[in-house]
């Protein structure tokens, strides 16, 4: 066999470098330990994952740790650095199709990514613990892997912190062990498929409260304590957007579901984190919760095959503010379109194709994806419309999906091309004469 190595890249259209080739990585198992007192980050990482080609070496995104040893099925990995991209070479070429696992440990004290719109993400160091959100490149900062949303894997996240903290993370807890130290071990899983950017590690002094949604899908929310009283309202009513959601989209997605609520001046934004979005206190409001629980049918399990495709995300996640305050609010989804289609700042560029990395999460990705979305439900029809609500997660459960996916589901449910919906509304540059 002459293997070659792993692409270093994904070459998506906004980060090239992104994810790697050669493989599929099936599961993630992390080890990690914090010391909040120095910043100091140890970690294990146990990747396992299946080859897509004879395969000689394999990269991983990794920022700024410091890589002690890695292992390729227990066997030592030849490693080397060149910037974010970690290169593993090892004692055996990996034929097409074998599964594999690859063992890395590393440590330092993680740095925060800074994105092209400027906006801070990665591991966000707190004044007792820590944060870590990764959209969309920041969890590179806290474990190395394979950090393209398309390829998505299950989860188990160890957290060794002290006891004196709280430590969460994506799923279902598992268990939580006193260690050595005055420390606790948690442990959570993530048992469906999630991309990397949705990753997350809260570490500090919140205050949880657990239940169960749609019967019996645990339910965690945490909360920094000065913020206990002024979110206890909105956070009870968790179970009922998520009841109403699912009413609208068809079944949740997942097997856990929460919320983590911070002070502000550490996030600068709210982030649809699997199974437990978090929020600065700033931005928890019923609208914003509405969208980053929307986004877990939109965006968690039917996720962007590229990171153009992100106006579904966020087309989607903002069309159901939409629908809420149509349904509770007494505001038609018709008024709220007309809002949008005044807004300059909307009419910036199309929503399938925003200039640079830097637009990516400006108004038209956003306001005009919700926008297609209207003008779709006008098209077809409420309940054709709302076949569309239910079938497109359904369709792309667990998996990814791009933008001609999108338009060729709505075409064939619809049962003829939806040009005129494409043309002017997901892919022209120009505001038309009327809404």
């Amino acid at each position: 066999m002459r293997g070659t190595p792993g692409a270093s890249g994904l070459r998506d259209p906004y980060f090239p470098r992104l994810g790697n080739g050669g493989y599929d990585v099936g599961h993630y198992a992390l080890d990690l330990a914090y010391d909040p007192d120095t910043g100091r980050l140890d970690g294990t990482a146990r990747i396992t994952a299946r080859a897509t080609q004879d395969l000689s070496a394999l990269n991983l995104d990794l920022s700024g740790l410091t890589v002690a040893k890695a292992t390729v099925d227990g066997e030592p990995a030849a490693v080397s650095r060149a910037g974010d991209e970690l290169t593993l070479r090892p004692r055996d070429e990996l034929p097409l199709g074998r599964e594999f696992t690859v063992t890395v440990d590393y440590s330092g004290v993680p740095e925060p990514l800074t994105d092209p719109d400027g906006s801070t993400e990665g591991w966000l160091r707190s004044a007792d613990g820590a944060v870590a959100v990764g959209e969309p490149a920041g969890s590179m900062t806290w474990f190395p892997g394979n950090h393209h949303p398309s390829d998505k894997a299950t989860y188990e996240i160890a957290l060794t912190a002290p006891s004196r903290l709280t430590a969460l993370s994506n799923g279902v807890r598992v268990s939580a062990q006193p260690v050595s130290g005055g420390r606790t071990r948690t442990l959570w899983r993530q048992s469906e498929p999630m991309a990397g950017y949705l990753a997350t590690v809260m570490i500090g002094r919140y205050e949880t409260t657990t239940g169960t949604a749609l019967g019996e899908v645990p339910v965690v929310t945490a909360v920094e304590p000065s913020l206990v009283s002024a979110t206890a309202a909105l956070r009870a009513e968790l179970p009922t957007i998520l009841a109403r959601q699912q009413e609208r989209f068809g079944p949740y997605p997942f097997g856990a579901a929460g919320a983590v609520v911070t002070t502000d001046g550490l996030l600068g934004y709210a982030l649809e984190t699997q199974t437990r979005p978090v929020f600065p206190a700033a931005s928890f409001d019923r609208a914003t919760l509405v969208h980053e629980l929307a986004h877990q049918w939109f965006g968690n399990s039917v996720t962007p095959e590229t990171w153009q495709d992100l106006w579904l995300n966020e087309g989607f996640a903002t069309y159901a503010e939409w629908l809420y305050a149509e349904e509770y609010g007494s505001v038609p989804a018709r008024e709220s379109f007309e809002a949008a289609f005044a807004d300059d700042a909307n009419w910036a560029f199309p929503p399938a194709d925003p200039p640079t990395a830097e637009n990516l999460f400006d108004p038209p990705v956003y306001q005009r994806g919700a926008m297609v979305l209207h003008k779709l439900r006008e098209t077809l029809g409420d309940g054709v419309f709302d076949e569309l609500l239910r079938g497109w997660p359904a369709k792309h459960r667990h998996a990814n999906a791009s933008t001609e996916d999108f338009t060729s589901y709505a075409e064939a449910l619809a049962g003829r091309d939806l040009d005129e919906v494409w043309d002017v509304w997901l892919y022209g540059e120009d505001r038309p004469d009327q809404p």
